[in-house]
């Protein structure tokens, strides 16, 4: 984006012009300010192609501060926080009011550029990194088990699951745990490559190469050396575009249109879907060969739905977020609220979540969110939940999981685990939890 400005905001002049000394060798366009007063005064002419590093400790202010007052004024730009003061609670507040990242000042030189580009990348394609969450649920804690065996290593991962679970946050999880974890993160959407554009987008070209090619370009694999390449819904991908993504990965090196030589690459790849490549496979629209490529290691993302003991904790980050975003001051949600989020089969998974929360906010704009400004369909009987009861063994921890998700409320727990309230206070006096849990 050549119109992009990066905006440096700190009060140390001699640092100050270091960092954008940094930024403009690798071709960003720069522009300086030293205290709060002077950055606001910057961003009231800003573009929404601009990004923001600013120090955490200003004259007068800190970064916050000015992270807030250009919320409030509904102004969008990627926000960068670096400090020398590695605070916790600081980190968190930034990342809840919309910074895209934290970066100590020690660390400043590897991580910056990169995540610039990764910034740049997602701007291009008009979406916007979801701020961080840690999920704590046994589901997640599984799959952050599986991200620290395989991050180490060089092996390919193939991530699965459904739209909206996630799957991009988890290759941004297993790159950030890798050793490459200094280089770039370059995120595809095999969903928007055409056959045509594919060869130009992944490889680049010279100047010269075809009608129209009036400079040369560098493709993905460039941008991603030495660092992660993320194939997202790699499943979309035509089959011309698969058979020379295969011959790239198995020779190590492509050679980009109009070039006379080939390049060697050191690039890790992850790939991820919401197809079941196997089956697709089978119908013969992804090559087996390119499957196995890609499938050294399997990470699967469950749905919202398997991941019941999540859901509260995500929708009061998100309430914190949209009051944040919106201005509102919304405190919680009452307890019908709390019983609709928990029901709730929820087909579009966290994206569908972080909706729903935001505009329920936007309803509410102060108090409690109700039923009525969630707006979510009453959930049938027969719809799936994860503390679906299945064996005995699993039995007595899902009645406790799901009464601790119920605040106790015997009706609400019953229908997570759907059954009766009947069988549920059988069942309460068979495991001896009649007294544990009461009304």
């Amino acid at each position: 984006m050549d119109k992009t400005r990066i905006i440096v905001v700190d009060d140390n002049l001699v640092y100050c012009q270091l960092v954008c000394n940094l930024l403009e060798r690798e071709g960003f366009s720069t522009v300086q300010a030293y205290h709060l007063s002077g950055a606001r005064k910057l961003l009231q002419q800003a573009t929404e192609d601009d990004i923001v590093v600013s120090d955490l400790r200003l004259p007068d202010g800190d970064g916050i501060d000015l992270l807030r007052w250009m919320r409030k004024e509904g102004m969008m730009q990627p926000f960068i926080i670096m400090t020398d003061y590695a605070a916790v609670h600081t980190a968190v507040e930034s990342i809840r009011l919309g910074s895209l990242d934290y970066i100590p000042k020690q660390q400043l030189e590897v991580k910056l550029i990169p995540l610039l580009h990764d910034i740049l990348k997602e701007m291009r394609i008009g979406r916007r990194r979801m701020p961080v969450f840690s999920r704590n649920g046994s589901a997640f804690q599984t799959i952050m088990k599986r991200i620290r065996q395989v991050a180490s290593t060089n092996m390919s991962v193939l991530i699965l699951g459904e739209n909206g679970t996630g799957k991009e946050h988890i290759a941004h999880h297993l790159h950030e745990k890798s050793k490459r974890a200094g280089k770039p993160f370059v995120a595809v959407d095999c969903g928007s490559l055409s056959k045509e554009l594919a060869p130009s987008a992944f490889f680049g070209h010279v100047k010269g190469a075809f009608t129209g090619a009036d400079s040369a370009k560098k493709g993905y694999f460039h941008e991603a050396e030495g660092g992660t390449l993320f194939l997202d819904e790699v499943g979309n991908l035509a089959m011309e575009t698969q058979q020379m993504l295969l011959r790239a990965i198995q020779e190590r090196k492509y050679r980009p249109i109009g070039d006379k030589a080939d390049r060697n690459f050191n690039v890790r790849i992850i790939a991820a879907t919401n197809e079941d490549l196997e089956q697709a496979v089978i119908e013969k629209r992804f090559r087996q060969d390119l499957f196995h490529r890609l499938h050294d290691y399997e990470i699967t993302v469950p749905p919202l739905r398997n991941c019941q003991e999540d859901i509260m904790p995500l929708a009061e980050f998100f309430r914190e977020i949209a009051n944040n975003e919106l201005e509102c001051s919304v405190t919680g949600f009452d307890a019908e609220a709390r019983k609709r989020l928990l029901t709730h089969a929820w087909p579009g998974n966290v994206r569908e979540l972080r909706q729903k929360i935001m505009a329920a906010v936007l309803e509410a704009q102060t108090g409690l969110v109700t039923k009525e400004h969630l707006e979510l369909a009453v959930t049938k009987p027969n719809s799936p939940v994860s503390f679906a009861l299945r064996n005995d063994v699993e039995e007595r921890e899902r009645i406790l999981r799901a009464l601790k998700q119920a605040n106790g409320n015997r009706k609400v727990a019953a229908e997570l685990l759907g059954i009766g309230r009947t069988t549920l206070y059988k069942k309460l006096e068979e495991y001896d939890l009649r007294y544990k849990f009461q009304e």
